[in-house]
């Protein structure tokens, strides 16, 4: 009875030891995996969560202000340490994801030892922009694959009219610029046309057209970015739809009326726009 009492015990401390490194080793998020760019993470790590957006943006760190915007396919991937005595160091995690970098042909764009590092690198004819960040024994991974946005919902001059006459104003989907820019990108000719057939339409109609940004980067700089992409648009609507410049007026009003949070890369998205309101 002894011999098979001590047997029960050691079989059953013996199951109990196997049993805590399989409970220490986490599992990965439902769903998610290491990015492609990425294959290899980093020993003792799980992912925690993950986030894949067909097209998205992220302010890319830089060591001297503004961010870096980059738009395009975006993904996300947050890695946890399975127990904290496993967490390495955020020199290790930078000069890792900094190696892995050049190995494949990339370019380093900014690096804070023990904190983050970001580089770019073309793949497939795409540049692709990728950032490591260490904190709190965590790893963030965001990876933006540029591109332009596939044009979806087109400006329609007749909403846009019932829009200013319902609230006095409307912001106009569509259009776009360059990066920290105010030059126009091509894929903006479809809304501008679009008012400029609203103007065409009704003679007597004098419009504002109000320059938003978000707050990513100086104040006052925003200001002058947000009116000299106003002026922009109503350049393109004198110069090639043949507006009277009398009609138009641009005022920049930079990071000051937003209508979603900043804290967000979707909010910051939607607080870049371009609205006409009605004088």
């Amino acid at each position: 009875m002894m011999m098979t009492t001590r047997t029960t015990f050691l079989i059953l401390a013996t199951q109990l030891l196997l049993a805590i490194p399989a409970a220490a080793q986490q599992k990965d998020a439902p769903g998610c995996k290491d990015p492609s760019l990425f294959p290899v993470r980093m020993p003792n790590y799980h992912i925690e969560m993950c986030e894949t957006k067909p097209f998205g943006s992220y302010d890319f760190f830089t060591v001297k202000p503004p961010k870096k915007t980059v738009e395009g396919e975006f993904t996300l991937v947050k890695y946890a340490v399975d127990k904290s005595e496993d967490s390495r160091s955020g020199l290790e995690v930078v000069r890792n994801y900094e190696n892995a970098l050049k190995k494949i042909g990339g370019k380093i764009q900014g690096s804070v030892p023990d904190w983050w590092v970001n580089g770019t690198v073309v793949i497939d004819g795409k540049e692709v922009w990728a950032q490591a960040e260490k904190g709190n024994s965590k790893i963030w991974i965001r990876i933006v694959k540029k591109q332009e946005m596939q044009q979806i919902i087109v400006a329609d001059a007749a909403a846009f009219s019932n829009d200013l006459k319902m609230t006095g104003h409307v912001a106009v989907e569509g259009i776009y610029f360059d990066t920290a820019s105010a030059t126009l990108k091509a894929e903006s000719g479809a809304a501008l046309a679009e008012i400029a057939k609203l103007l065409k339409a009704e003679p007597g109609l004098k419009l504002y057209v109000v320059g938003h940004t978000d707050t990513v980067g100086n104040v006052d700089a925003n200001l002058k970015l947000s009116q000299e992409r106003a002026a922009s648009v109503i350049k393109a609507l004198t110069g090639k739809h043949g507006i009277a410049a009398a009609r138009l007026r641009p005022f920049g009003n930079g990071p000051f009326a937003p209508v979603a949070s900043n804290r967000t890369d979707d909010g910051r998205a939607k607080n870049r726009r371009v609205e006409l309101v009605a004088q």
